[in-house]
């Protein structure tokens, strides 16, 4: 290093494209063009040592040259092979560029010899090519460069210092002043890379062996700095400007080093496992973004961004998700809670702030229309959707009722809120609150509990995409309360118009807005709904269907629905009327059609097992060919002109065995046989009351429940005892209350009533009475049993039997004065049901009897009753057991 070097006058130059060779540095180059092959293969290869060549920068912007191998940069300063960071796969690939582009050749070069070189040829090409490891000997200017011949050449002359000039300039104040700098300098980057790779060992024994001068270019080559950094450092010959701009590149690489040192022990510090992942994933973040592989269609949180940027929420909520968003970008994906904020988010941007379903412009009559050909009878429901579906056409953002169908199961309420979205055009959601008993069903949970969700008002909203749909809240009567709050009164916001503007969901903690949601409602009983929320309804009672309305509705939709469901038509099996009737009134006694369509099943499915049975033993022929035959002919006008599959049958088939080839088309008809068969024996029958009441003491009453009006029989039988009153059937505190009245009402009246002569100061003297309700199974309370009681202790005192065809309800008094009740349709409806013929009714109920069919009115005998002597009057046959001389 420290010996001078001789140039020869003139040299072969090797340009090098936007890169600079210092003197000290190494570098590889694989050589494949005519011109540099055959300059390294003159001045190099057959002058073996003795060879020497130039390395002249050249400046091109408009092209950059392909890399073939790529050098590791040294960091062992130790080593005299110190590295450059590149090589070039061709040092210059002059020859392929237009001569009008202008190449800009630099004035000062550095001359090179080889360290190592190998000779290589290609295949099949047959081209040699040269691996040549050239080392960085000194400095020279250019004063004549020739590139005409096969590769360039140059005049040169020699920029180092001599030997006598160097001493001098050593012994220079400002030369010591900036070798003692860069000196210092020097050894503080060596300390720090040793203790960083744990090497330097050698590269100090190079601080005390080369020249400054010589090792200034050393280190500046290791280093990776700009072509014009390079370019000013080959550019200074001056040793003291050279050492002063290695001094400031040494400590700028040394700053650099101690700050990235910094920075990375503080993050050390702090970082977690998963910190340290987010870190490498924003590292392979940056390379991917390097490589052009970064897709912004691919990044999930850019794409969550533009649909909630698309979700049209109001500024508050917009604030507020942008707040949240950014929270989302500093976390990391393996931070806990960086999946539940990612899905808020997404239910932000899935939620329809603004968007609504077009609504068509409202038919009346196309409305009216569709309930009837969806609901057969329910006259006054559908007349109350019609006023209702009006008002929303002359007021579109009227705030109207929320409607409420309370009904049996099986009458349609359900279908009706259907019919309602499909006449407004809007969509449709079900939101199920039976079983409900946790208020953050309703309003959603908080964020902090694990597993949190949105109530099901939001979530329902999330999946119909709309803000105003039309909401069914079913079973709303079915809800309960515990300890985890009470659903029916979170509903009190949700129904109110004023306030469900603003509705404040817990897992959204934003407002949302659902005044533009129709709500509609079902329930089996208004009685279960807290007062406070049934304010907030329209009560719309849907009462059970008589017998010719079961009868209308199975003809017109159950059988065509049935046999839709089980594969089969009207060509495979039939239901007669008749039938129908039968299963009506032996099989199904309900308020709704629900029973009656689980048997019109059952009898689809033995049909459809015939049919597939026999499909199997005579499979027809799927190449099917008209038959021409007086007997075909005749089949099919008696099939009504209905196309019908046949196969071809051969000459010589007697008639027999055509016709059981057509028994296979043959439709199954429904008869008294096959409904035995199918559905078992008949249930219920016509003689049942009066084989109930046959003997004395047994009464007819009339109950409502959730599945509509029941037919209830009262028994009262009294045995030997202490006067005890035992009542059984799983009774409630009030039927037993009501036991008790009618108990005591009887033995006040036990004289005036002929059931206890004058002498007889006790009724129950030495006997117990015992009242069972059978059917013990079910729950039995409310307060319409009083008159029922009794009638069956007046019939059992009087033994005397109680009129078989007469059923009765209401409530008395202690006086005997018969109060009204409620259900009146439901319990006439039931009556009808059993076949009875006479309903005593209190007469505070005439005016409900407005709301029993005409139909079911006219086969029935109604009686009001005002006081209980008239229930009794109309109960026996004959009239009251009292006596003649009472002043009753």
């Amino acid at each position: 290093m420290g010996e001078a070097v001789e140039l020869p006058n003139r040299i072969g130059i090797l340009p090098f494209r936007n890169k600079v060779l210092l003197p000290g540095a190494i570098i590889r180059i694989r050589c494949t063009s005519p011109s540099s092959v055959k300059l390294v293969e003159q001045e190099l290869w057959q002058r073996e040592e003795k060879g020497m060549i130039g390395i002249l920068p050249v400046r091109d912007a408009a092209e950059t040259l392909s890399v073939a191998s790529m050098l590791t940069q040294g960091t062992d300063l130790g080593d005299r092979s110190l590295k450059n960071q590149s090589g070039l796969s061709d040092s210059h690939k002059l020859e392929g560029k237009s001569q009008q582009e202008p190449i800009h050749w630099h004035t000062r070069g550095v001359a090179a010899r080889a360290l190592h070189l190998s000779r290589g040829v290609e295949k099949p090409s047959g081209r040699v090519t040269y691996t040549v490891v050239l080392e960085g000997l000194c400095r020279f200017g250019v004063l004549e460069l020739n590139t005409k011949g096969t590769y360039s050449t140059a005049r040169i002359s020699p920029l180092d210092m001599t030997k006598t000039e160097m001493e001098r300039v050593e012994q220079e104040p400002d030369f010591i002043a900036l070798s003692r700098q860069f000196k210092v300098t020097a050894m503080e980057l060596i300390s720090v890379l040793e203790q960083k790779q744990k090497t330097g060992g050698r590269t100090k024994i190079l601080l005390e062996t080369v020249p400054l001068h010589k090792l200034a270019d050393i280190f500046v080559a290791s280093f990776e700095i700009s072509f014009e950094e390079q370019l000013s450092m080959l550019d200074s010959v001056d040793v003291k400007v050279r050492l002063s701009k290695a001094t400031e590149l040494v400590d700028r690489h040394l700053q650099s080093i101690r700050v990235a040192e910094k920075i990375t022990k503080k993050v050390e510090g702090q970082l977690s496992k998963s910190q340290k992942e987010y870190l490498l994933r924003q590292q392979m973040r940056a390379i991917k973004e390097e490589l052009g592989d970064n897709d912004d269609e691919d990044d999930d949180v850019a794409g969550l961004e533009r649909k909630m940027q698309g979700a049209g929420m109001p500024p508050n909520v917009w604030k507020h998700a942008q707040r949240e968003l950014r929270r989302l970008k500093k976390m990391q994906p393996q931070q806990p809670g960086y999946n539940s904020s990612r899905v808020y988010l997404e239910l932000l941007a899935d939620l329809p702030w603004q968007t609504t379903s077009e609504e068509v412009e409202l038919d009346l009559k196309a409305a009216k229309e569709r309930l009837d050909s969806d609901h057969y009878g329910l006259e006054k429901v559908k007349q109350r959707i019609i006023e209702y579906l009006a008002v929303r056409k002359l007021k579109p953002d009227a705030r109207g009722p929320v409607l409420c169908f309370v009904g049996p199961p099986g009458v349609g309420k359900t279908s009706l809120a259907s019919s309602i979205a499909a006449a407004l055009g809007r969509k449709f959601v079900r939101i199920s609150l039976g079983g409900v008993k946790d208020e953050a069903d309703i309003r959603g949970h908080r964020r902090t509990y694990i597993g949190s969700m949105p109530g099901r008002l939001i979530d329902g909203l999330k999946k119909v995409s709309v803000c105003n749909p039309v909401m069914l809240l079913d079973e709303i009567d079915k809800t309960g309360s515990d300890v985890r709050g009470d659903p029916a009164s979170a509903l009190l916001e949700v129904l109110d118009p004023e306030q469900n503007n603003s509705f404040n969901d817990h897992y959204l903690n934003v407002p949302f807005d659902l005044s533009k949601v129709i709500f509609v409602a079902t329930a089996n009983r208004a009685q279960p709904i807290p007062p406070p929320l049934l304010d907030r309804m329209e009560v719309i009672e849907l009462p059970g269907y008589t017998p010719e309305e079961k009868l209308k509705i199975a003809m017109r939709h159950l059988i065509p629905r049935v046999l839709n469901q089980h594969g089969l038509n009207s060509e495979f099996l039939k239901v007669p009327e008749a039938m129908v009737k039968l299963v009506i009134q032996r099989y199904t006694r309900e308020a709704g059609v629900r029973n009656l369509e689980r048997s019109i099943a059952a009898l689809a499915r033995a049909a459809a097992v015939r049919v597939a049975e026999q499909e199997h033993m005579v499979p027809l022929n799927k190449d099917v060919h008209q038959v021409s035959s007086p007997l075909l002919e005749s089949r099919l006008a008696e099939g009504g002109g209905a196309e019908v599959e046949m196969e071809v049958i051969p000459m010589g088939v007697n008639n027999h065995e055509i016709s059981s080839a057509f028994s296979v088309m043959s439709p199954l008809i429904v008869d008294e046989d096959m409904l035995e068969k199918v559905l078992g024996p008949p249930k219920y029958d016509d003689k049942e009351a009066a084989e109930r009441v046959a003997t004395p003491g047994v009464a007819t009453g009339l109950v409502w429940t959730s599945f509509g009006g029941e037919v209830q029989f009262v028994e009262a039988t009294s045995m030997v005892g202490k006067g005890e009153l035992h009542l059984t059937g799983q009774l409630g505190d009030v039927i037993k209350e009501s036991a008790q009245i009618a108990l005591t009402w009887v033995r006040a009246r036990s004289a005036e009533l002929n059931l206890a002569s004058t002498e007889e100061s006790n009724l129950l003297e030495g006997r117990d009475v015992h009242i069972h309700f059978p059917a013990g199974a079910v729950p039995k309370d409310g307060p319409s049993a009083g008159v029922t009681l009794v009638t069956s202790l007046v019939s059992l005192f009087s033994r005397r039997r109680i009129r078989s065809d007469t059923a009765m309800t209401g409530e008395m008094t202690l006086r005997g004065l018969v109060l009204p009740v409620g259900g009146v349709k439901d319990k006439v409806l039931a009556a009808h049901r059993y076949g009875i013929k006479r309903v005593i009714l209190p007469e505070r109920n005439l005016k409900d009897l407005v709301e029993v069919p005409a139909a079911v009115l006219g086969s029935m005998e109604i009686l009001l009753a005002k006081r209980m002597e008239d229930v009794l009057e109309h109960a026996f046959e004959g009239g009251c057991p009292w006596r003649q001389q009472s002043k009753l």
